[in-house]
């Protein structure tokens, strides 16, 4: 097993900064995956490593080894694109063995490492076809066969799922996953979908604009985010974020006018910050009776939901506070519809704070 090392890492296409400054250290056999929106650098990323593009500044590390001056062809990597490229031509089999055959392994050397490579996929009785004739899920079997049949040290992963329908791209997450911890090898994974990075990562690093926002474990980042940025992009549902403005040491606006009070630990952390973001997960936002009385720290208000979205065992259901949309995700069983009205309540003590300025988080919320 391999390991993995970013050093003070810059690229620059043209005069465009495509990737600023990254340092990262990748465990050996560690499942490692990139994410962020469109356009943040995680490809390029991965092409740094495979060889494919040159950094402007900074050293990559596979294992010990500087391999910023190595041919791509000797970092005994294997990648994994979106698009599974198979030769139409030619059988699985065929395929599978194709990057032996231009190595020069012999003939039978390569049918046994065919063999064994496609009886770890569960596509042995496939060998025999063509591409055309196999489903989605199994022309992306052959494309990862392609890459472990050269058992290389690295895997690297270019969104491999995205051309697959959503019951699919569950069945081969799991399958992924469970291949990585049979084999060991070290992986980095790139995706824009935070479900498949929060499922499959021992640890994930959240890119934005080229620059690394937080890297660690899902449980850390979900619970302890960085930024803002974090917060908002794992998660799903998104993270409800209400603008609030200090009245006193401890007291806050909310968008619909009412005051509440922090606790007094948390308002200590907010320092000089008059302006802050409250982030409160929909799974944090309750619905209360009539009846119930508010607690210390606890915001509820009346409202009326603009939509409900089933979602088989559960609902989303959108309500405004103020002049904030605000989710909640509820049982689907309470029957709660557009246009009921309803009052909503939530702990400031399970809050994230962060700065209205620059979106860091000033007080994550503590562990229950």
């Amino acid at each position: 097993m391999t390991s993995i090392k970013y050093e003070r890492v810059i690229k620059f296409f043209g005069d465009l900064p495509v990737i600023k400054e990254i340092d990262l250290d990748i465990g050996s056999g560690e499942l490692v995956v990139f994410v962020g929106p469109s356009g943040c650098g995680k490809t390029t990323l991965l092409r740094l490593l495979a060889g494919l593009e040159e950094a402007t500044c900074g050293n990559l590390y596979i294992g010990k080894t500087q391999v910023n001056d190595v041919p791509p062809k000797d970092r005994n990597i294997a990648m994994v694109f979106q698009n599974y490229a198979l030769f139409p031509h030619m059988t699985v089999a065929e395929n599978i063995g194709f990057g032996l055959k231009v190595r020069g392994v012999g003939k039978v050397e390569c049918l046994q490492a065919v063999t064994k490579t496609a009886e770890i996929l569960g596509i042995e009785m496939l060998l025999d076809r063509q591409p055309r004739m196999l489903s989605g899920g199994q022309r992306q079997r052959v494309a990862m066969g392609r890459a472990l049949v050269r058992n290389p040290d690295v895997f690297l992963m270019d969104e491999p799922l995205s051309n697959l329908d959503a019951k699919l791209r569950t069945q081969m997450r799991v399958e992924i996953r469970k291949l990585q911890r049979r084999l060991g090898t070290t992986t980095i994974y790139v995706t824009h979908d935070q479900v498949e990075a929060m499922t499959l990562a021992d640890r994930i690093a959240v890119l934005n604009d080229g620059k690394l926002q937080q890297f660690g474990t899902p449980t850390a980042l979900y619970k302890s985010p960085a930024n803002k940025f974090v917060a908002g992009f794992l998660g799903s549902p998104s993270i409800n974020f209400l603008r609030a403005e200090r009245v006193g040491e401890r007291e806050v606006t909310l968008p619909d006018g009412q005051r509440v009070s922090l606790p007094v630990d948390r308002a200590e952390a907010l320092s000089g910050a008059q302006v802050i973001e409250i982030g409160i997960r929909p799974e944090q936002v309750e619905v209360v009776g009539a009846d119930s009385v508010s607690g210390h720290g606890t915001v509820d208000w009346p409202t009326t939901v603009t939509l409900s979205e089933i979602l088989g065992g559960e609902a989303l259901i959108y309500a405004p506070l103020g002049d904030h949309d605000v989710t909640v995700k509820v049982a689907s069983r309470n029957g709660i519809s557009e246009g009921s009205n309803i009052r909503l309540s939530f702990d400031l003590r399970q809050a994230h704070l962060f700065a209205f300025d620059d979106g860091r988080c000033l007080s994550p919320a503590p562990d229950p």
